[in-house]
């Protein structure tokens, strides 16, 4: 049985790979901070992929399906796609910011982040905490304004046409939102931990 013929195959066999990496290689076994910032870049590619996929692929897309009227239309991605990815984002969004939160506890460093390094007086809580906070508002747009108003456009709530008009208008402008904030969030993230802005 190849693991590389479905996707939960593949996403244990990564986890196994890295794991055996982790423990041959004694520097890198991980302590739990390590784990928990190993699990928080992991989440946090699959929520900024996924956001990047919907932003840069799925919409323009469905949008060039809509207007081609002689071809096929999008209806094989919003009823096979669509939920699938969505489920995957939604839930990736809540473990990257938990991990993070996690990963900040642990390291008794998340009233630092979350006051701006007590703002302003320590650059690593500053920068981080601009970051965390960027994907916060993120998260929050994620379960309160992307997914609720996904599923009436998706047809999983029921919603009249000019309810799912409106719903596809505002998970686009949050989607979009999280686009443009995800670019300094992730400026942010990195600069923290290498301590330079650029």
């Amino acid at each position: 049985m190849n693991p590389l013929n479905s996707v939960r195959g593949a996403i244990i066999t990564g986890f196994i790979a890295a794991l055996v990496i982790a423990v041959a290689i004694p520097p890198m076994a991980f302590h739990e901070l390590g784990l928990a910032r190993w699990l928080h870049i992991i989440s946090g590619v699959m929520w900024i992929g996924l956001l990047y996929y919907f932003n840069v692929v799925q919409v323009p897309a469905l949008g060039a399906a809509a207007a081609d009227k002689g071809g096929p239309g999008g209806a094989g991605i919003t009823k096979y796609v669509a939920p699938r990815a969505l489920l995957w984002f939604r839930w990736a969004a809540v473990s990257t910011w938990v991990t993070g939160a996690w990963y900040l506890f642990r390291g008794a460093n998340f009233a630092n982040v979350f006051t701006f390094g007590h703002f302003g007086e320590d650059y690593y809580g500053l920068v981080l905490g601009i970051g965390a906070w960027l994907g916060t508002i993120m998260l929050f747009n994620v379960w309160v304004l992307i997914n609720p108003n996904q599923m009436k456009v998706l047809g999983f709530v029921p919603a009249t046409d000019e309810e799912k008009a409106r719903a596809r208008r505002v998970a686009l402008l949050a989607s979009r939102t999280n686009f443009v904030l995800s670019v300094p969030m992730l400026m942010c993230m990195a600069s923290a931990a290498h301590g330079l802005p650029f």
